[in-house]
């Protein structure tokens, strides 16, 4: 005996704001289960989500503006309490926040391998493409919140440390316009950036300690291997280990470099933006091409 099936009105009036199925359906049937279909603002929510609740986003972010307002401030104090007003006249005195950032990196660079491949180890990647097919999207999202969370943390540490600075270094030079634009705004996208191509090598690597030991690598090795290049036959590749290291292109930002060629003003924005996208590309192919 068969069983009576609910006219279409009472289905309707059954489930509460019922809707058609926008999409295709079959001769007879309408879901009663709304269609939406999803776009990379649901993809950055879930991210967002995802990166708010989990613990290594506080201990790393946390730690990060630990040392770059603890060491930015101390080395100032120390300068103010042992420099006199004469040997200061020339210093610009954002230069003292250098030192924290370039520590605090290493905390960037762990947070971004973790915000992909940390998923990989758990196994919970393949939720998230169960949920999102779209694995392009997927590493939008993903790099999206990863780089205005880095951006807006590191911005705000080193106002406060510039401001700071400022006050502690009486006798020190008032830093020009420019000087503050690049000082604070263009070390922030620096590091976001740096943070960011951490990011997609995670996602390359897809192992969350193998990712984080390059990256801690590419930060200090060059300059490293630089130190101890005695060589006179090998000055070339020295001085461009020593102009392109991650710590000398850092230090452009706050009129300090540790060379006297190579890269200046901007240019550090523009190499770590050329090759972060460069990765991001191969990122998205290797992505599309492999199995979860």
């Amino acid at each position: 005996m068969s069983t009576p099936q609910p006219s279409m009105p009472q289905a309707q009036a059954a489930v509460p704001n019922w809707q058609a199925a926008s999409g295709p359906s079959y001769p007879g049937y309408t879901s009663p289960i709304p269609v939406v279909r999803t776009h990379l603002g649901h993809a950055i929510a879930s991210e967002w989500t995802k990166i708010r609740s989990v613990r290594s986003t506080m201990w790393t972010l946390g730690v990060f503006v630990l040392l770059v307002i603890g060491i930015g401030l101390g080395a100032a104090a120390l300068i103010a309490a042992n420099a006199s007003s004469e040997s200061l006249r020339d210093e610009n005195p954002l230069s003292f926040g250098f030192f924290g950032v370039l520590l605090g990196s290493m905390c960037v660079i762990t947070l971004g391998v973790l915000t992909t491949a940390s998923e990989y180890g758990t196994g919970m990647i393949r939720t998230t493409m169960v949920a999102c097919p779209s694995r392009g999207r997927v590493l939008a999202a993903k790099a999206i919140v990863f780089f205005a969370v880095a951006f807006a943390t590191t911005l705000v540490s080193v106002v406060l440390v510039a401001l700071a600075d400022v006050a502690l270094l009486d006798g020190a030079r008032t830093p020009t316009g420019q000087e503050w634009l690049k000082g604070t705004v263009g070390v922030s996208l620096y590091t976001a950036l740096f943070g960011l191509l951490s990011l997609i090598v995670g996602s390359i690597i897809r192992h969350s300690a193998g990712a984080i030991t390059l990256m801690i690598g590419v930060l200090l090795a060059p300059l490293v291997i630089a130190l101890f290049m005695f060589s006179q036959s090998l000055e070339g590749v020295r001085q461009a280990l020593f102009e392109y290291s991650i710590p000398s292109q850092l230090s452009v930002f706050y009129s300090t470099s540790l060379t006297e060629s190579g890269p200046s003003g901007w240019d550090p924005l523009w190499i770590m933006l050329g090759v972060t996208a460069a990765v991001f590309a191969a990122a998205f192919v290797l992505l599309e091409k492999r199995d979860v």
